[in-house]
């Protein structure tokens, strides 16, 4: 099973957009799901339901925000250009700002559990020995939640390989640029002899998206057991 040039492109930039996306929405994640786990405020019921937002809605109109927001002609858009060179509409990075969005939910969900399950007499008794609150986080809660963080992250990665609706609505299915896995898939089958392709590339996200659904699993219970054992 041969790819050709473009095909192999689409692989390596999807590879690349999940990697960003995970990488940048991670530690955003961890605060967000600390704060939905360990702290109680007002308007805590909606930031839970804007974070899982993008899991319920169609993922164009998420897609459309992101353009109206994030765009040339966007609010948020017109600042990052202005002030830092930074362009998201019709470029990878906005593909990268898409695919962290649409994982961010799974990201947060499986992180806020792990915290939620850790036992909050440990962090209790390293605080009442004087351990300030950001050394208790990093030396008790974060290490118990490790399983949770893997886990979450590698889903994550994964519905970042699998995203298509909000990406192409946003940054559209430009070769080369922005044409990830799934909108290739997309192309080939509004060509003739296209199938053959399509179905390459769609046996090969199918591999990707399992094989990370595995590691996922399996890296989960390894640093759930070596946490045991510590």
């Amino acid at each position: 099973m041969t790819l050709t040039a473009e095909e192999w492109t689409a692989m390596l930039l999807s590879l690349k957009v999940a990697a960003v996306a995970v990488v940048f929405s991670l530690p955003v994640g961890i605060a967000v799901a600390w704060l939905l786990s360990r702290r109680e405020f007002w308007g805590k019921t909606l930031l839970n339901g804007l974070v899982h937002l993008p899991l319920i809605m169609p993922p164009v109109v998420t897609g459309y925000l992101l353009l109206i927001t994030f765009g040339r002609k966007g609010s948020v858009g017109v600042f990052l250009e202005s002030w830092f060179g930074l362009v998201f509409s019709f470029r990878w990075t906005g593909a990268a700002l898409a695919a962290a969005v649409m994982g961010f939910p799974l990201l947060v969900r499986s992180i806020r559990l792990s915290m939620d399950a850790v036992d909050r007499r440990l962090e209790a008794a390293a605080s009442t020995l004087g351990a300030p609150p950001a050394y208790v986080f990093l030396t008790v809660t974060l290490p118990l939640v490790l399983p949770g963080i893997a886990a979450g992250a590698i889903l994550a990665f994964a519905k970042a390989m699998g995203e298509f609706g909000a990406t192409i609505t946003f940054v559209s299915n430009i070769p080369g640029e922005t044409q990830t896995l799934a909108s290739a898939i997309y192309t080939y089958t509004q060509v003739p002899g296209g199938d053959v392709a399509a179905m390459r590339l769609t046996l090969i996200s199918i591999a990707i998206s399992f094989a990370a659904l595995i590691a996922s699993e399996v890296l989960a219970r390894r640093l759930a057991a070596r946490m045991g054992e510590g």
